[in-house]
């Protein structure tokens, strides 16, 4: 995305979750979506890392409290204005229907809790899948004119698809050699709402399972950055000050439910994947290195 080519929109407060929930659900009726990512950039300058609110998504997550917040809290003040981005008219694809495939975290300062933070997020990088088109949602945070954290949100729209070598966002992922168990954990059945409660995420599929059924789910999943987010948790104490944690997300975690952790070393850094109690089925596997 060219900087001279880029229509840069600073927003005074963050967009309501709700309503843009709520735009969603009227979008695909409404004409108007291009055939591009838009070449648009939202800001939001003098985001505050409130210590309360910070302390109720570590408890959710599974974080013990620190001075810093953790490295997935930032992801969290970012949706929102990548939400606002992906319901606009102009937007190439509906939100209902996309699929949130992976997600890749640089934390490249800690930040502190208190601070203030200026973000940006936008879209670049349309390509085609084999199973559809993906695309990169992108956040960036600062701390006085120095990037501290970026994040890559890559969504699927599934139909068509492609065998293209660029069609890379399906690939396993998964770490070779074995892993071993880390933790065994019972997932409540309102997890879905308990982390919606501190994300404002209150995506039907995760909020209840009649709500889920809607959208052609069994039973309600958990959020794939909470899992992410609970994950990196399990690895406090290991974590360095600077580090990228990615995550495939690769099957729907239905909650309640039973899930088993598993990590090793690799790289100088970790692996680890969470799978169903009889390892037959992935929900996610990532990496953690400083």
């Amino acid at each position: 995305m060219s900087e001279g080519d880029v229509q840069t929109i600073e927003l005074d407060s963050p967009p309501s979750l709700t309503s843009l929930y709520a735009r969603a659900v009227v979008a695909p009726v409404l004409p108007g979506g291009r055939d591009e990512l838009p070449d648009r950039r939202l800001e939001l300058r003098g985001a505050e890392m409130e210590a309360e609110h910070v302390a109720a998504y570590s408890r959710v997550c599974g974080f013990g409290v620190r001075s810093v917040v953790p490295g997935t809290y930032p992801h969290v003040l970012a949706f929102p204005l990548q939400m606002s981005l992906m319901t606009e008219r102009s937007f190439p694809f509906s939100v209902i229907g996309l699929v949130h495939i992976a997600n890749r975290i640089d934390v490249l300062q800690p930040i502190p809790m208190g601070s203030s933070v200026d973000f940006a997020v936008w879209a670049e990088d349309l390509r085609e899948h084999r199973r559809g088109r993906q695309f990169d949602m992108v956040a960036e945070a600062e701390i006085e004119g120095a990037t501290a954290w970026r994040g890559r949100s890559t969504y699927l729209r599934p139909g068509g698809g492609s065998d293209s070598p660029r069609s890379d966002g399906d690939e396993e992922r998964e770490p070779a050699g074995e892993l071993s168990v880390s933790a065994e954990w019972d997932i409540p059945g309102d997890i879905g709402r308990r982390y919606a409660a501190v994300s404002g995420d209150r995506n039907p599929i995760h909020m209840h399972s009649l709500s889920a059924r809607l959208f052609g789910f069994p039973s309600a999943i958990a959020h794939g950055m909470w899992t992410k987010a609970r994950c990196l948790a399990s690895f406090e104490g290991r974590t360095p000050e600077t580090f990228t944690v990615e995550a495939a997300f690769k099957s729907p975690l239905r909650i309640p439910g039973k899930a088993t952790l598993r990590s090793g070393r690799r790289d100088g850094g970790w692996a680890f994947r969470l799978e169903s109690p009889d390892g037959e089925r992935a929900h996610l596997i990532g990496s953690l290195r400083g």
